[in-house]
């Protein structure tokens, strides 16, 4: 059974950074995309931030381009998410996903999903 679990949210300042980690276990995803969706209070969840299994290939939300970046480690089986720059309307849980394929992650369509860590950004 495939496991994503969620680190790294909290309360930060606007202005200040954070960084997210995702754990995958049960099965190794280096031949996955991952990527990373937030969900504010009463809103859809929505794209932020993803990465190809090749990690040259990252694409971004126009919220977060330029503040944002999404790393990967494969030998850790393990996906970040680098936030600088934050702003209070950020505040929302953040999830990671997994999917086979990019265009499939990008939409919302993953196959694996972990619970989420909320993050606050304070003004």
């Amino acid at each position: 059974q495939v496991q994503l679990v969620e680190s790294g949210g909290g309360l930060v300042q606007a202005g200040g950074s954070l960084r997210l980690s995702c754990v995958a276990s049960g099965r190794s995803l280096n031949e996955h995309a991952m990527g990373w969706f937030r969900q504010f209070p009463d809103k859809e969840r929505e794209f932020v931030a993803s990465v190809a299994w090749v990690p040259t290939y990252t694409h971004y939300s126009p919220a977060v381009q330029g503040r944002f970046t999404v790393p990967r480690d494969n030998h850790k089986n393990a996906l970040y998410l680098q936030m600088n720059a934050l702003k209070p309307e950020a505040t929302a849980v953040y999830s990671c996903a997994a999917s086979l394929y990019s265009d499939y992650l990008r939409r919302g369509d993953g196959t694996y999903w972990g619970l989420g860590t909320q993050v606050t950004v304070s003004s």
